[in-house]
């Protein structure tokens, strides 16, 4: 089972501030981006998540003056009351549409102790430096400015009480440049909120979509703050962290897609024979590969499928059976001598929302030599590497729509 609790959500004061405060993860965009897309705009929540736009550019990020311009604009925010905390806790719901498709979430805080038991299940690793920014960022501000976005099996209660909510007026309903429309309503009359929680304590697991970092540091916030509160009870809020809650049949995962440099000292003609040898190549008719264990190649001038001949990979394996793996071992690995991609600057890897036609684009423009377009991981193969306790290969996932910081803010203290 596991705990969702609600809290007293601090929040923009009038839907009008929602809709010019909420801003992109603060991971979706570096610095530089950022400076060009907030200036001159005072209301976007990048001054408190991305505080290093406030400063000059020859600022390194993980300097005390970007914590502390961060806790400065955090309690300006609220100051200037465009972030008003609700009277009592209550549990909300999110809800975005994108491109004609809508995810319906509930916004509740996680437990810090749920995530070390293991009953919030990751599938990717974090970085050390990523890590320790989030955990300092979070408890100087003394708050998560930003949602985990986490997944669970669907469960029919669940999805009800929040399909129910949504016929109501939202708090919150904006779109947002990128075309996306956030909605937000809250659930606080105790007879509903009771159902959330007791909803939720059935459900085994829930899953890290998005948020790896954001997760992991949360946890180390916990530990940090007991260590300095020797007799906490475990019921504070900073035992708790900021979490959307989506179930897995509402969720679409884009394809996430490689490009490599070179050809690893062959031509044209050896290239093709090699991969030959592990994969049926045949024209495509399409960009984009139709199924699982189809991979489509722009090499050449012309996109071509490949596909793993039987015997090549593993397909019950959660890790083995996954096509990112399968070109990795069979082809990036010992064709191109790509061996780590985690480290290798010879290969690039592109969100499936910026399209096939960047691939094409970075080997037409010479900026790579061949490029792949894969068949997105599916939400049960997620689920499956998080059980088996494994982990994804780099940049497997690409989640979208993304959650937007600002809507609801969770408080620590």
């Amino acid at each position: 089972m596991v705990t969702v609790m609600p809290f007293r959500g601090l929040r923009p004061a009038t839907p009008e501030l929602a809709s010019k405060i909420a801003a992109l993860p603060y991971d979706v965009l570096d610095s530089d981006e950022a400076r060009k897309l907030d200036a001159g705009d005072e209301f976007t929540f990048h001054h408190v998540t991305k505080p290093e736009i406030d400063l000059p550019e020859s600022i390194d990020l993980y300097d005390d003056r970007v914590y502390a311009m961060g806790k400065k604009n955090f309690d300006l925010f609220r100051k200037r009351k465009w972030l008003v905390q609700d009277d009592k806790p209550a549990y909300y719901v999110y809800r975005l549409t994108w491109k004609g498709r809508s995810q319906t979430g509930i916004i509740g805080c996680a437990a810090a102790d749920d995530y070390e038991a293991g009953l919030i299940k990751k599938h990717e690793l974090t970085r050390k430096d990523k890590e320790d920014d989030r955990t300092r960022h979070t408890d100087e501000v003394g708050a998560n400015c930003g949602p985990v976005f986490l997944t669970y099996r669907a469960e029919q209660a669940l999805g009800k009480i929040a399909a129910a909510a949504t016929k109501q007026k939202p708090v919150a309903d904006f779109t947002a440049v990128d075309g996306i429309r956030h909605e937000l309503w809250i659930i606080d009359d105790k007879a509903t909120m009771d159902a959330i929680r007791k909803g939720f304590e059935k459900i085994p697991a829930t899953y890290v979509a998005d948020g790896h970092h954001r997760t992991a540091s949360a946890a180390r916030v916990a530990k940090l703050r007991r260590q300095r509160n020797p007799g906490f009870t475990g019921k504070e809020e900073f035992n708790f962290f900021l979490a959307v809650h989506f179930p897995h049949d509402q969720l679409r995962i884009l394809d996430y897609n490689r490009a490599v440099a070179d050809l690893n000292g062959m031509n044209q003609d050896g290239f093709l024979k090699k991969i030959s040898e592990k994969f049926e190549v045949r024209d495509a008719k399409q960009p984009e590969p139709a199924k699982v264990h189809e991979i489509g190649m722009y090499f050449g001038g012309k996109w071509m499928t490949i596909q793993p001949k039987a015997g090549t990979f593993e397909a019950n394996h959660p890790i083995r059976g996954l096509d990112i793996d399968i070109l990795q071992r069979n082809l990036l690995a010992p064709v191109l001598g790509v061996d780590d991609p985690r480290t290798s600057k010879r290969i690039k890897f592109v969100g499936g929302i910026r399209g096939t036609g960047e691939l094409k684009t970075l080997v037409d423009s010479g900026k790579c030599a061949v490029a792949f377009a894969m068949f997105p991981v599916t939400l049960d193969q997620l689920m499956a590497v998080a059980d088996a306790g494994e982990i994804m290969p780099p940049k497997a996932t690409w989640f979208e729509p993304k959650l937007r910081s600002g809507m609801v803010i969770h408080l620590l203290d």
